[in-house]
């Protein structure tokens, strides 16, 4: 990793050194190429320096007058402190400068030295401290991101997911992750990564049912040159590209069993051939896999390798659909609400009751993430302050309209036909029905009864069916 060289030439340096003439000699020549530095002719003012302030460099005489500079090295590692220590000393033997390193020391400069070797010196610590810096923060961004706050939910199935996220993470064992679509599959896949020893290392995701096999095998395992027509040149594989971190198989179980087969072979032998080659090739990356289907099932029918499976399972992780979880259903709403709204710049308090209720009770075949894609367009679509039952039936997906290619074609088929329809049309408008005729008459059930020309007994009946509290009253953002 780069600096830009007048950000390099900018460091904070702490000069302890007991001859005064080289002290300021040596601040003198700092100076001059942009730090900022100050010096000391005792440890022990130093030592207080170093504890108090902030710096980039230390500059460590080895014999002081008032202390040994070994002993100030000592105490310094006892210290919280960020300062890369480079020592001086005219007494440069090889034990001193192992023992110095021994002790936390940087590099190590012999009196005399000149202008250029001090400046090149005090450069490097400067750099190793940014770069060290930059990585910590870029991995810190990386936990942010992809941290159990971005996993949002506190039902016990998903407090389970997060305990085994923070017990599997940091191993390199090879993780299953099962659940439907929409979960937070790649999701829990990159928390992984981002708790593990490898954070500061590449993930890469390869969705294994977009492509052909014999495209993902090239994608997995690379080619050389001449494997097959078209192959003009040699083709780096994504365990290559993975090195050391972390690589994310979703949808596993559309694997050919060719490349099962391959695969296999990589995470016993960690080895795998390119398509062409006649040597094998080795790799360190950590295989995390996903699935939406039983492979356990499949491996009965033949159609999934059971010793694969065996390789693959060695610690799953099962992720729970939302209507199996639906308590989080409005900490989820309002997450992604604030999330969109922060993206987009738009200020919308939240959902009326009778939104949340349906929300709740909603089906979402899509899950997670089908939820987010409603909130998304939810808030990309109203300008209200509050999302009400009618805007949240809009952007639900139960006004959809069925194509010729769906019409059924037998009794069976049109029968459950009639059932979708009658979920996903009839019970949302008859929903909003019961709501209208209870927002018209203030809650009151008798009234909204009478008004529709119901019975009592069956407009509560409705009510409870569609889980319409009692004691309804009505939103003032209607």
């Amino acid at each position: 990793m780069c600096f830009d060289a007048e950000v390099t030439l900018k460091g904070r340096v702490l000069i302890i050194e007991d001859e005064k003439s080289l002290a300021l000699a040596c601040r003198s020549i700092l100076e001059e190429h942009g730090h900022h530095v100050q010096h000391c002719l005792k440890g022990r003012e130093g030592l207080s320096l170093l504890q108090q302030d902030d710096f980039d460099v230390l500059l460590l005489d080895l014999r002081l007058g008032d202390m040994d500079g070994m002993q100030i090295l000592e105490e310094a590692g006892r210290m919280n402190h960020s300062a890369y220590i480079i020592i001086m000393t005219a007494y440069s033997t090889v034990p001193n400068a192992l023992e110095a390193m021994k002790l936390g020391a940087f590099d190590y400069l012999t009196k005399p030295f000149t202008d250029d070797q001090l400046i090149l010196c005090v450069r490097r610590a400067v750099e190793k401290k940014r770069l060290v810096q930059e990585n910590a923060r870029l991995k810190r961004e990386l936990v942010d991101r992809y941290a159990f706050s971005n996993i949002v939910g506190e039902n016990p199935k998903i407090l389970e997911v997060f305990q085994h996220i923070q017990r599997v993470a940091p191993t390199d064992c090879t993780v299953l992750i099962c659940g439907e679509h929409g979960t937070g599959k790649e999701l829990v896949a990159r928390a992984i990564h981002a708790h593990s020893r490898r954070a500061s290392e590449k993930f890469i995701a390869i969705d294994c049912s977009t492509l052909s096999p014999s495209l993902l095998e090239s994608e997995l395992f690379g080619h050389v040159k001449g494997a097959f027509t078209g192959a003009t040149q040699d083709k780096a594989w994504i365990f290559q590209i993975a090195g050391n971190g972390t690589l994310f198989l979703d949808d596993i179980a559309n694997l050919s069993l060719e490349i099962q087969g391959k695969l296999l072979r990589v995470l016993e032998a960690k080895e795998y051939k390119p398509v062409g080659a006649s040597e094998f090739r080795t790799t360190e990356a950590r295989v995390i896999s996903a699935t939406n289907k039983d492979l356990r099932s499949l491996a009965a029918q033949g159609a999934f390798r059971e010793d694969l499976l065996y390789r693959l399972d060695v610690f799953p992780i099962f992720l729970p659909p939302l209507r199996e979880r639906k308590d989080d259903i409005p900490r989820l709403a309002y997450h992604f609400l604030q999330l969109f709204c922060r993206k987009m710049s738009k200020h919308i308090e939240g959902f009326t009751e009778d939104a949340l209720e349906a929300m709740v009770n909603h089906p979402w075949p899509g899950n997670v993430r089908q939820l987010k894609n409603v909130v998304e367009r939810i808030v990309i679509m109203i300008d209200q302050p509050l999302v009400d039952l009618s805007t949240l039936m809009d952007h639900l997906e139960t006004r959809r309209r069925w194509s010729y290619a769906r019409i059924p074609r037998t009794l069976s088929e049109l029968k459950s036909f009639k059932k979708v329809v009658l979920r996903e049309h009839y019970d949302g408008v008859e929903k909003l029905f019961l709501l209208q005729a209870l927002r018209e008459h203030g809650g009151n059930i008798s009234k909204a009864a009478q008004a529709v020309g119901m019975q009592r007994s069956n407009f509560s009946a409705l009510m409870k069916r569609h889980h319409i509290p009692t004691s309804f009253k009505r939103s003032s953002s209607v």
